[in-house]
């Protein structure tokens, strides 16, 4: 029988992230054994504390077992540590050599949400790829450089590290390891009994483009102002790097260090992100909002909204604004 430890951090960090998993892979037991099988985990909640409190005190967990008992297992999952992550990383010392012992034993280790920064803080996610919460993204580039995050993704998968996006779209991650551990079979049980939606792959479409402005380049901030409040104009990037009286490849080279996007990612990031609340919020057509935000060719708009939202402005505006009279 394999072992799946879930880890209750110390804090009031993400209770439902702890619940839900150890659920679904309780579920995903009593189904094998309903068809025949034996239990394929053994399921425990560890932790650095015989009691954790959450929610102010109005929920309690007791893990079944400290860490320091947990000699050998095979996947280990993190849950989400919520907007508390740095008080977490510093209440959790001791779970990072824990987890670097852990994966170099072999065991798998996914992460739910902000957990990715325990993961991180630990030095495993240098050089792959991670997911987690979008509205968390300029802290964790900040803090882990090193770290490839790949915020558009809902699920990342590498080297026996699993990461997925924010908040309950841990279910999906859930899912997918229920699929990979068990079969598919298993998986699409577990997905209709919890009514969870399979095979959703990207977190795009729920987050919200605030722009990149925790750094301390004034410059490039003032290009971003200015690409934020003359949304309406298509400006290339020479005529940026002109106005602003900074050579091209300068140019680049500063705002990618600043923001993280290319100026073009960028200002495709602001359009689109403009689109999305007029789509919301009113009923004019998809053209009329696609000048209103600089772009003239359709296919162009289209293709830019899909590659930054996953869908097209039409499932967008059907889904996010159902009063809507749609029209392409």
């Amino acid at each position: 029988m394999k072992h799946l430890t879930i880890i209750v951090p110390n804090g009031d960090n993400n209770l439902p992230s702890i619940t839900g998993a150890y659920e679904i892979f309780c579920r995903a037991n009593a189904y094998n054994k309903t068809n025949g099988k034996k239990e394929l985990f053994k399921i425990q909640l560890a932790g650095i504390s015989e009691e954790i409190d959450f929610n102010g005190g109005l929920f309690t967990v007791k893990p079944h077992l400290n860490i320091s008992a947990v000699t050998k297992t095979d996947l280990i999952i993190i849950p989400s540590l919520n907007h508390n992550y740095n008080i977490a990383l510093k209440d959790n010392e001791q779970l990072l050599p824990w987890l670097e012992k852990q994966y170099y034993n072999g065991a798998e280790i996914a992460t739910i949400c902000t957990g990715a920064f325990m993961l991180a803080a630990s030095g495993l996610l240098d050089g792959k790829s991670c997911s987690t919460h979008w509205s968390v993204t300029e802290n964790f580039r900040q803090m882990f450089p090193k770290v490839n995050l790949q915020i558009d993704e809902l699920i990342t998968d590498e080297k026996g590290i699993y990461t997925n996006g924010g908040a309950y779209s841990f279910l999906n991650l859930m899912i997918y390891l229920i699929e990979k551990y068990y079969d598919r079979n298993t998986a699409i049980y577990c997905s209709k009994v919890f009514q969870i939606e399979m095979n959703r792959n990207m977190q795009s479409q729920f987050a919200i483009f605030t722009g990149q402005k925790k750094h301390d380049d004034e410059l490039i901030q003032q290009v971003q102002l200015y690409i934020e409040k003359n949304i309406e104009e298509r400006i290339s990037v020479n005529e940026l790097s002109t106005k602003f009286n900074v050579g091209r490849r300068n140019f680049d080279r500063r705002f990618i260090k600043a923001t993280g996007n290319t100026p073009i990612e960028y200002s495709q990031r602001v359009k689109i992100e403009a689109a999305k609340k007029a789509f919301e919020t009113n009923r004019k057509t998809i053209n009329e909002i696609m000048y209103e935000v600089g772009y003239s060719d359709v296919k162009a708009f289209r293709e830019v909204f899909r590659k930054i939202t996953g869908m097209s402005p039409l499932e967008y505006k059907k889904k996010y604004h159902k009063d809507a009279v749609f029209a392409a």
